[in-house]
């Protein structure tokens, strides 16, 4: 074995991750080599040394550590809410969709000013600007719902009639077999939309 290897393998047989082949190689190398040994003697005090100074027992005093331990910055105190979201994740995504619908709903019932009208036998019905009328003499068979408009009922209508952010007149002469709803607040027209929208899915 060459000088040059033999002092390249000491210090993996100082820290035990030779293998035993090489080992013994660099031992046999040892006994002949008085440069080498010498030179393996040195490198193995100093790491005895090292080894020695790093796994000294360093007894701190209790000032001492009281003194590190305040240095250290304090961990921030979450607030309440952040606890509770991160303790109901679940029910939080549920709340932000919940208000997000409900804000979108609100602005497009605000941002929707069109007349519109629905139910049976609407050619019964007289349409003028945003007034929508049942003349005298004339029946509606079934539900009557007017959106963003003035209703006025002069004659017969079988079913429901619903006026949506608007104004109903019912004549004396009128008939309206069903109920009357007048809806002009935002969250009164999202709970008639979900009614509605599952009504009209059950109904399927």
């Amino acid at each position: 074995m060459e000088c040059k290897l033999a002092v390249s393998l000491m210090h993996d047989y100082l820290d035990d991750d030779l293998p035993e082949l090489q080992q013994r190689e660099l031992k046999e190398h040892l006994l002949s080599c008085p440069d080498c040994r010498a030179k393996f003697n040195e490198l193995e005090q100093t790491d005895m040394l090292m080894f020695s100074l790093m796994h000294q027992n360093v007894v701190a005093s209790d000032d001492l550590v009281s003194r590190i331990m305040d240095s250290l910055p304090q961990p921030k105190r979450e607030r309440a809410f952040i606890t509770w979201i991160k303790r109901h994740p679940a029910l939080t995504a549920a709340s932000i969709f919940l208000l997000v619908m409900l804000m979108s709903s609100v602005t497009f019932w605000k941002q929707d000013q069109q007349l519109v009208v629905r139910g049976s036998n609407l050619d019964q019905v007289i349409i003028q600007g945003n007034t929508v009328i049942v003349p005298s003499g004339k029946t509606i068979a079934g539900n009557l719902t007017v959106e963003n408009g003035t209703t006025q009922v002069y004659g017969d209508v079988n079913g429901n009639v619903t006026v949506i952010d608007g104004s109903l007149y019912q004549a004396s002469t009128a008939h309206i077999s069903g109920q009357v709803k007048s809806i002009d607040q935002a969250v009164s027209w999202l709970w008639y939309k979900v009614t509605n929208m599952f009504s009209e899915v059950a109904y399927r």
